[in-house]
Order: C-alpha cells, then sequence, then structure tokens
C-alpha cells in the first residue's frame, strides 16, 4: 500500500497547524524554476507552500474586507473539502458518486422552491449556470437573441456568442436597473435575462417583466440568497422566469467553485441539455462531464445552521451595508450613486479630484472601484460578515479633507 494514498493524522494536523501562523510578511511565489527530478516529501512541501498560499492569500474574513462578493467560508466547509479531496467522487456516474449524487439532488431540492423553481442542478459558477439555462432556453424555447442590460454581468454576453445568438444590451435607469421603455416591443424569439444584484452597483432588474419573452433568465448570481431572509420581498417575481441561477460562493458562504442552475420545467429543461454515452448509466445533463462533489459542503452548512442561520448572516451583511450608506447620505462630501438595493454602496467624494487620494489611504480589501457613464465610484460589497463597519467609516472620515 502506497502510504501517501491513506490518511496520515500527522500530516493533516501538520495542515492545521499552519494555517493558525502568521505569514503575513511573505512577499512573492518562491518555487524551482524547473519540475523537481526529486520530490522533497509531503510535509516539507506543506512547510514550503504555506508562507506563499496561506500568508499570500486575500484575507476574506478579515475586519476590512468590504470590496467584493467573495465571502470567507465557515469551517465546516474547509472539512467537507477535505473529505471530498480524500474520496474524489465523480458525479458523472453513479458507480462513482453514489451518495454525492443523492445529496446533489437534496440540495436542488431544498434550495429551488424559495425561487419558485422545481429543479436544476449545480455548476462550478454562475457562468456556467448562466450558459447552461440559455442553452435550453435556445432549444426549449427557439430563441435567436440574448437580451440584457448594460449592467448585466458579461458571462451574458459570453453565452450569447457561446451559442451564436444576437446579442442586445438594454440601457439602465438612475438606479442602475434595466430600463424598460428600451426593450424591443417583440419579444417572441427572445431570452430576456432580468440581473438579481447587478456587479457593480447591486441593482435589480425590474421583475413584472419576466413573463413577457419566450424565455425569462434571471442572474441572481449575488442577490439570490436574499430569498431565504427576510429581504425575499425583493426578488418578488423572480418565481415567474423559467430559469434562475444563483452562486452558493457568494451570499451562501461557500468554497469556489459552487453555484446553481434552477428552472421551472427541470424535466423539459435537462432533456434538452442531456447527452448519452455507451460507458455512461444515465445521460449526461448540462455543460460538465465529470464533476466533484460540490453540493456536500453546501449540505453540511445547511445543516448546521439551517434557514435562520443562513438569513441571520445575510441580514446581518444588509445591516453593515445600510449603516455605510447612511454615513454617506449624512455627509456633505460624499455622493451615492443611487440607493442600495442588495448589499453593494456606491460612492465618491463630492470633489473627483479627491478620488485617488483617498482610494491610496483606505485599507486593503476595503473597497473597490467601479466606472459608470466614465466616472469612477468606489464600491463595497457586504459579503463578509465580519467586517467591522465602524473601522471603515471612521477611515473615510480621516482621509477626507475637513469640513468647510
Amino acid at each position: 500500500m502506497d502510504k501517501e494514498f491513506i490518511v496520515n493524522s500527522d500530516g493533516l494536523h501538520q495542515a492545521v497547524d499552519l494555517m493558525g501562523r502568521d505569514f503575513s510578511n511573505t512577499e512573492g511565489l518562491a518555487l524551482p524554476i524547473q519540475l523537481p527530478h526529486v520530490g522533497m516529501g509531503s510535509s516539507a512541501a506543506l512547510n514550503s507552500l504555506a508562507p506563499s498560499i496561506l500568508g499570500g492569500a486575500a484575507r476574506l474574513g478579515e475586519a476590512t474586507s468590504f470590496a467584493h462578493m467573495d465571502p470567507p467560508t465557515p469551517w465546516i466547509t474547509w472539512a467537507m473539502t477535505l473529505w471530498n479531496a480524500s474520496l474524489n467522487q465523480n458525479l458523472l456516474h453513479p458507480a462513482t458518486a453514489p451518495v454525492a449524487r443523492q445529496i446533489e439532488q437534496r440540495v436542488v431540492a431544498w434550495l429551488a422552491p424559495f425561487f419558485g423553481m422545481n429543479g436544476g442542478h449545480m455548476t462550478p459558477g454562475s457562468t456556467v449556470a448562466n450558459l447552461t439555462a440559455l442553452w435550453s432556453a435556445r432549444e426549449c424555447a427557439g430563441i435567436t437573441e440574448v437580451i440584457a442590460s448594460g449592467g448585466a454581468h458579461l458571462s451574458i454576453a459570453k453565452a450569447a456568442h457561446i451559442l451564436g445568438l444576437k446579442y442586445l444590451s438594454v440601457p439602465v435607469d438612475a438606479n442602475g436597473s434595466m430600463d424598460a421603455t428600451q426593450l424591443p416591443t417583440d419579444l417572441s424569439k427572445s431570452a430576456l435575462v432580468l440581473t438579481a444584484g447587478a456587479t457593480s452597483t447591486g441593482a435589480i432588474d425590474p421583475f413584472d417583466l419576466a413573463g413577457r419573452a419566450a424565455w425569462t433568465h434571471v442572474d441572481a448570481a449575488w442577490a439570490g440568497p436574499l430569498r431565504l431572509s427576510q429581504y425575499a420581498h425583493l426578488l418578488d417575481g423572480i418565481e415567474l422566469a423559467d430559469s434562475v441561477a444563483v452562486s452558493a460562493h457568494k451570499w451562501l458562504f461557500q468554497p469556489k467553485e459552487s453555484a446553481l442552475v434552477l428552472f421551472k420545467d427541470t424535466e423539459k429543461a435537462h432533456a434538452a441539455v442531456s447527452f448519452g454515452g455507451a460507458y455512461l448509466a444515465t445521460p449526461n445533463v448540462g455543460l460538465l462531464g465529470s464533476h466533484g462533489a460540490t453540493a456536500t459542503a453546501l449540505l453540511a452548512t445547511l445543516l448546521a445552521w439551517g434557514r435562520e442561520g443562513v438569513a441571520q448572516r445575510i441580514e446581518h451583511c444588509m445591516d453593515l451595508a445600510r449603516r455605510l450608506r447612511d454615513f454617506v447620505a449624512a455627509d456633505e462630501r460624499l455622493a451615492l450613486y443611487a440607493e442600495p438595493q442588495t448589499g453593494i454602496v456606491v460612492w465618491r467624494p463630492q470633489d473627483e479630484n479627491l478620488f485617488d487620494q483617498v482610494l491610496q489611504q483606505l485599507p486593503v480589501g476595503s473597497t473597490s472601484t467601479t466606472s459608470m457613464a466614465g466616472v469612477k465610484w468606489f464600491r463595497n460589497v457586504a459579503a463578509n460578515p465580519n467586517a467591522d463597519i465602524d473601522m471603515l467609516i471612521a477611515t473615510i472620515q480621516k482621509v477626507l479633507p475637513e469640513r468647510a
């Protein structure tokens, strides 16, 4: 028996111990130029890699992290990821993942009803989920074009290109939502993509548009999990869609890469994107062939927290965004882009000349930037429940010039 393929408690304890060390002063990635002829051994490799991998990573759970849609992950998902790596299940075939396939089905069955969908499957991210949904739309509804707002994620235009479909971008209104007055009159050959939580602004497109086109898809990668919280009403109308994409590695706090594509009529949609093979016991559904047991970490989190625990953390994040919004709105030296809808606050100094100066003085990882109509804005994203909003507000106050 090759000992590299069995449980090594000492090695795994070593890995966990290294996670608790401070490697914050590490610079760069120290690796050989060429593949070593003789290996150094697993224990030595852990010690060699820890400073770069653990020390060089962005710390998404730090108090200052409030810039991106990338949250910290709960420790139970680390354990599940370890289990997954040790088992290496492949959901392509029932024989190589008998229980993992059932786990994915159960997780999808738990979550789909919150969106008015009756099923679906997991994907590595909403880019693949969006592509899968529009592929299904082409096959099931005969669409020839994809229509989305100017605030839609770039994956929508990518999907249209890959699928050989015409792509139309509709302007947004002052809040960053799709301007419905700019839509074509005839949507009989269109897939209308509504965004629930635009990447730059967090804006939600008007869901009263759902059902007007041959197929309605909602890209709820960011804001979808609000359906599990007290803010579920913000996405009312999503149940009228034909398909929905949700990124679990955003507001469901999962490790990458974890997302769901959900359908109103799953049997029909899955049949349209399924392929068989002589080596398969069941048809292969969707874009992926081999794929791992991503759902186990999501299942463990949902079991550990329940809907209440998920909602509590999302609602806390929304409250952090509200507090930042209130601060910006009350300070005459600052300007809001629009009222935040889904935990993303977009703002800037009233004096645009101060933009770069303020940015340089904000804590690393606290604030990202975006641009609308050629104007630069700061962007704060409430993905981290551990963020210290008082610290961020105090820092902004400190770096701004004194009031006149």
